[in-house]
């Protein structure tokens, strides 16, 4: 497996426990329906939410939430409504993008954009 897809099952697994570690419940992880795939599905206060996770080691290519283009969201959405009429899930939805960033000494830092796109 390559480097960077180590990296990035690394960061939506810290990512899964650091959402749990803030009350969000883990429904699913790498929800596929076709060419999409969901990072994470968790559910928070009665929304269920789903999450893309970006890692990135430092900010001097950009932002995470800065990755997530029209393409990637409009597959997300996509997957999303297959999740939703598959589980016919009836309550709100929300999207977010996580960040996971480490810095130079190593140390790991998350970025929440709760409701990110739509």
């Amino acid at each position: 497996m390559a480097e960077h897809n180590r990296s990035g099952q690394l960061a939506e697994e810290m990512a899964a426990q650091w959402l749990i570690s803030k009350g969000y419940q883990l429904l699913e992880k790498n929800y596929r329906h076709g060419y999409a795939e969901i990072d994470l599905i968790l559910t928070h206060k009665k929304l269920l939410v789903f999450v893309e996770v970006k890692f990135r080691s430092g900010t001097g290519f950009g932002y995470a939430e800065e990755f997530v283009d029209y393409t990637k969201r409009k597959l997300i959405i996509k997957a999303a409504d297959h999740y939703i009429h598959e589980k016919n899930w009836k309550s709100d939805i929300r999207f977010d993008i996580v960040g996971v960033y480490r810095d130079r000494t190593g140390a790991i830092n998350y970025r929440h954009f709760e409701d990110a796109f739509y």
